[in-house]
């Protein structure tokens, strides 16, 4: 059934009049952009309209201040996403803090928030009680082919946000903007009248395969090649390309390659094949070989290098597991570059020239890797945010994926045999984890002690467990609290009675490493 909505034109901006129309209606919306900025951009302006009154203005005002205490320190995004939240406006996207995407989605299912602005990143794997679903952007940036439309598989699982049944909706509505009758007669063709794309499988590509066949080597499903082809004609790959001849090929060239890493071995009749101890933990790592080779040669260089903390972090910034990496502006290259030069001596990936083709991602590994050693040397977020535009939850994912990669190196260097790299790498997790410099591993070794508390302790000439036995409870309450003053007693052996507390001071900020480049 065709249905007409008619929907008050106050202002210019149709996202904005939707919205003011679907509160009007007492529900809520979800807002689909092409990009992290836009989805800020578009929650601000609608903020901007929207004045919530009564008992639901005190709600929002208490919960934009838990969206500003989600980190330690606010960034600019973090205040930003306060003063929507003020409106019952959020935004979301893979940039937020995890606390914060938290936040925003627990309380738009509760109806404290009405508004969200999104990329797609919302439109999977989440449940909530969105009525109506803009579609602001059908088209995103994709590299050489600049703005191109997106699957129709995308537009249909935007569009299944929409009245969901498990929050008592009878029906949603979904709704695409467009500014022009061409580009409505398009958008109905191609999207609502329009058929999904086929679902290809991906088992073909080659470090997804990479990885299945040594595991299924590893667990001793399969022993021989005639056993893996028959494993993977079994598969969907198989079924949909019918292309068993390629698929053979791609195997063989794989087992060659796992043979040579030292990964796989096999019988002296060559019929049988196993997984060597150093191809068994690369398996149980979930570790591509091909990262895993990587990391292995990597470390042997380290005889021939003067190997430091960037040394480790360069490293692991040019797997493959931890693209994409950070993007180099024109601006940035020089600098850059200049770092690059000036590390060259302590670099233990191969390094590339210009005329390279992955020497384009070789500068990214350098840029990232600042960002990790700026992190390690106890740079904030917000500093983090405007000197490589990267997001608090992008930081804490690429530091999730860097501790579990070094973690892979520390296993892989063991079984190498290069015990010389296992005190430098376990040091320099501890200070991935913390973000914090190498003096103050000591105090971040207590419980409830993170890098703030530690740098306060430092600079009060507090700096290891014995100082903690030496120092007067009071002084100790005076920088850190009553409550964790009394725990680093205790922990320390010495079980003492409460005192009073003094408010403590500030801390200290450092200068990024890209910086200095710039001067």
């Amino acid at each position: 059934m065709k249905k007409t909505l008619k929907i008050e034109q106050r202002y210019a901006n149709s996202v904005l009049n939707i919205i003011l129309d679907t509160l009007a209606l007492k529900k809520q919306a979800l807002v689909f952009v092409n990009s992290k900025n836009s989805a800020e951009a578009e929650a601000e302006r609608l903020a901007a309209k929207v004045r919530p009154e009564g008992e639901g203005k005190a709600a929002l005002e208490e919960l934009s201040e838990q969206v500003l205490g989600a980190l330690e320190k606010p960034t600019k995004q973090c205040k930003r996403l306060a003063l929507c939240v003020k409106s019952g406006i959020a935004f979301h996207h893979a940039g937020l803090h995890s606390k914060q995407r938290e936040i925003v989605e627990d309380n738009f299912r509760e109806g404290t928030l009405k508004v969200i602005c999104a990329t797609p990143t919302l439109a999977y794997g989440l449940n909530l009680p969105a009525f109506r679903v803009i579609v602001r952007d059908l088209k995103r940036f994709s590299g050489q082919r600049g703005m191109a439309w997106i699957p129709v598989l995308e537009y249909l699982q935007f569009c299944g946000r929409a009245g969901r049944p498990d929050y008592g909706e009878e029906y949603g509505e979904a709704i695409c903007i467009s500014e022009t009758d061409s580009e409505k007669e398009n958008i109905m063709d191609h999207y609502v009248n329009g058929e999904p794309e086929d679902i290809l499988s991906k088992l073909a590509v080659e470090p997804i395969l990479r990885t299945y066949v040594l595991s299924l080597i590893a667990i001793e499903y399969c022993n021989s090649e005639e056993t893996l082809m028959g494993f993977f004609e079994k598969t969907f790959y198989a079924h949909q390309f019918q292309n068993t001849e390629r698929l053979e090929e791609i195997i063989e060239k794989i087992l060659r390659y796992l043979e040579d890493c030292g990964f796989i071995q096999w019988s002296e009749d060559g019929k049988r094949v196993e997984a060597t101890l150093t191809g068994h933990r690369v398996s149980q790592l979930y570790l591509d070989p091909y990262t895993a080779n990587y990391l292995i040669n990597c470390m042997k260089r380290a005889a021939e290098k003067m190997v430091n903390d960037f040394s480790l972090l360069q490293m692991i910034s040019y797997t493959l597991e931890l693209r994409p990496l950070l993007s180099v502006r024109v601006s940035e290259y020089e600098l850059v570059e200049a770092a690059m030069a000036e590390k060259s001596s302590h670099i233990l990936s191969i390094e590339l020239s210009m005329y390279d083709t992955d020497y384009e991602e070789y500068v990214k590994s350098i840029k990232t890797a600042l960002f990790f050693y700026d992190w390690i040397n106890e740079a904030d977020e917000e500093q983090l945010l405007e000197g490589y535009n990267i997001r608090p939850g992008e930081v804490r994912a690429k530091l999730e994926l860097a501790d579990w990669l070094l973690y892979a190196s520390e296993e892989l260097a063991k079984l190498s045999k290069m015990h010389g790299l296992l005190k430098e790498i376990a040091k320099v997790r501890i200070r991935l984890r913390h973000g914090a410099k190498e003096e103050l591993l000591p105090l971040l070794r207590l419980q409830g002690i993170g890098r703030v508390r530690a740098r306060k302790l430092y600079q009060n000439k507090i700096r290891d467990v014995e100082d903690i036995k030496k120092a007067d409870l009071s002084a100790l309450s005076a920088m850190l609290g009553r409550a964790i003053a009394l725990s680093l007693k205790k922990q320390v052996g010495q079980d003492l009675s409460e005192e009073a507390i003094v408010v403590p001071k500030g801390k200290r900020k450092g200068q990024l490493s890209l910086e200095k480049y710039r001067k």
